[in-house]
């Protein structure tokens, strides 16, 4: 299976919806909302912002391994 490298993050503060291009060698703890300039963190139980927030999870999610 190929390991899908953009997904659409929303916000959950203002529901701005932007696609994004995620890391394949980090996870990301925070990501600035273009709309709202409101920083996101992920949620509780989730590695990064892609997992909580995006359309597709982070690469190592994807791909079986054990997130950052």
């Amino acid at each position: 299976m190929e390991t899908i490298l953009n997904s659409e993050i929303t916000c959950p503060n203002c529901g701005h919806k932007k696609v994004e291009n995620m890391p394949t060698n980090a996870c990301q703890f925070f990501y600035e909302c273009d709309n709202c300039n409101r920083v996101l963190k992920p949620n509780e139980g989730d590695c990064c912002v892609y997992c909580s927030y995006g359309t597709v999870p982070c690469p190592p999610i994807q791909e079986n391994k054990s997130c950052c």
